[in-house]
């Protein structure tokens, strides 16, 4: 039986899992191979990988994950889990099953992409969820925000300290008058008439085509989609949700523990702020408590 299992192979699973190694416990990370930054060419804002690609960020942190002993690491998917005496079992897709005194849930989200055609194949690319990430890389052109629910005019009025910014409301998502006020102040055209197709040759983006026909020039287009599990296994085993402004992530405490016995999640399964450096961190706090609460069972504390 494995001290743990990290089920995700991401920053935030890696990072749980190289807290436990370095522990000497032996733990075991089963990666799917579908992250969710796997549509990024690059990586930015995360403190000395900048401008990396994330597949090659991960490469990296693979190998030095298994210069430790005690860690192993399976390519795969885990189609269920339940407790059993002594901690839980893991079934996993090519047959099998593997046991575990606790876990790390590190499975992340899924995005819900707008239908609007021509936003798939850009994603990633020149339609972005996040400025942080990669703003800089489209600044001082043209940038537009389409309206994903409520929560969008917040990130309109980020997005003019990396250029000149129109916020498609989509018919759906109006600002408030508080918000048209600092729209104003902030510079941001808001069009009220839908975006109803992406122009150009993706990944490029030379504008969006409105309902009525209009062409607004856009060079990048910043949505919020709502999220969803990647993977039903936290509701399978029981771990309480809260609703964030995208959609449902695990309830956590500030260790990681989920609301199940034995149970840990980090990254963006845990978190309604999805970024890569958060998603690290969170994971270096599970893997420091799934192993403090080892040692806790054993000492009887």
């Amino acid at each position: 039986m494995f001290d743990a299992i990290v089920i995700g192979g991401s920053f935030a699973g890696l990072s749980a899992a190289l807290q436990l190694a370095r522990a000497r416990q032996n733990v075991l990370v089963i990666d799917a191979g579908l992250p969710r930054n796997r549509f990024a060419d690059e990586a930015h804002g995360f403190l000395g990988q900048d401008g990396r690609a994330p597949a090659a960020i991960m490469r990296d942190a693979r190998h030095q994950l298994c210069r430790y002993p005690t860690a192993e690491i399976l390519s795969g998917q885990v189609l269920g889990a339940q407790a059993v005496a002594g901690g839980f079992s893991l079934r996993l897709a090519g047959g099998g099953e593997r046991p575990a005194r606790r876990l790390i849930l590190a499975t992340g989200v899924a995005d819900e992409l707008p239908t609007v055609p021509g936003v798939r194949e850009r994603w990633g690319s020149t339609v972005l969820h996040c400025p942080y990430c990669h703003g800089y890389e489209v600044r001082d052109q043209p940038l537009g925000v389409l309206a994903a629910h409520p929560m969008s005019p917040h990130q309109a009025l980020l997005i003019p300290d990396w250029g000149p910014t129109t916020y498609f409301t989509q018919g759906e998502y109006d600002p408030e008058p508080t918000e048209l006020l600092a729209f104003e102040a902030r510079g941001v055209t808001v069009e009220r008439t839908p975006v109803v197709e992406l122009l150009g040759d993706a990944p490029a983006l030379d504008g969006v085509r409105l309902a009525d026909g209009r062409i607004v020039q856009v060079a990048a287009l910043f949505t919020a989609p709502r999220t969803k599990p990647a993977s039903p296994l936290a509701e399978l085993l029981g771990c309480e949700h809260e609703d964030g402004p995208t959609g449902p992530y695990v309830k956590i405490d500030s260790w990681g523990a989920t609301s199940v016995s034995g149970i840990w999640a980090a990254g963006d399964a845990a978190t309604p702020m999805h970024n890569a450096t958060l998603a690290s961190a969170a994971g270096v706090l599970a893997g420091i408590g799934a192993h403090q609460a080892g040692v806790r069972s054993v000492t009887g504390e």
